[in-house]
């Protein structure tokens, strides 16, 4: 299930893009910070183009959703797992699937949005993958530099009616 984060959500928000296997696979790499983390949601709780949402699996954080740069009928997204809870659980895979199919949801239901952007780095081979499966496509790589890495940023996009539905 999806749910607009709230204020109480924060410090779960900061400590699960801080898990390590988050950090791995994302374009800022380094541990975010109480004041950093503070600045961003001061300024995505506001944000009209923005939504923070809360992927929650049997009544359990599991999850954050983003979406950014909303505009019209497009915008981007981005997701972070509980990676080491999910692990303990043995839920990693069908809570993926799962986050996958409601964001993708979301973002042509709820948004009305008929483009879905995001990125992928192109060492995360795994998330690539499931890009696919979900059917977004691939857009030329373009090398980044970031919290001293260099990085290939791999844009993606997913058009409303090419997206994956029950039954296709």
């Amino acid at each position: 299930m999806l749910r607009a984060a709230t204020e109480a959500d924060v410090d779960t928000i900061r400590r699960l893009r801080n898990q390590q296997a988050n950090r791995e696979v994302s374009v800022t790499s380094h541990e975010i910070g109480a004041d950093e983390h503070a600045a961003w949601w001061a300024k995505a709780s506001v944000d009209p183009t923005r939504r923070v949402l809360i992927y929650e699996r049997d009544d359990v954080t599991a999850g954050v959703v983003n979406f950014f740069d909303l505009e019209g009928s497009t915008g981007s997204w981005g997701f972070f797992l509980d990676a080491d809870g999910l692990a303990e659980r043995g839920e990693t895979l069908p809570a993926w699937i799962e986050v996958m199919r409601e964001a993708t949801a979301y973002a042509f239901g709820d948004l009305g949005l008929d483009v879905l952007t995001g990125e992928v780095l192109e060492h995360n081979t795994v998330v690539r993958q499931m890009n696919r499966r979900f059917r977004f496509t691939e857009g030329t790589p373009e090398r980044r530099y970031a919290d001293g890495r260099e990085l290939t940023v791999i844009p993606i996009s997913l058009r409303k009616q090419d997206r994956r539905t029950q039954g296709n």
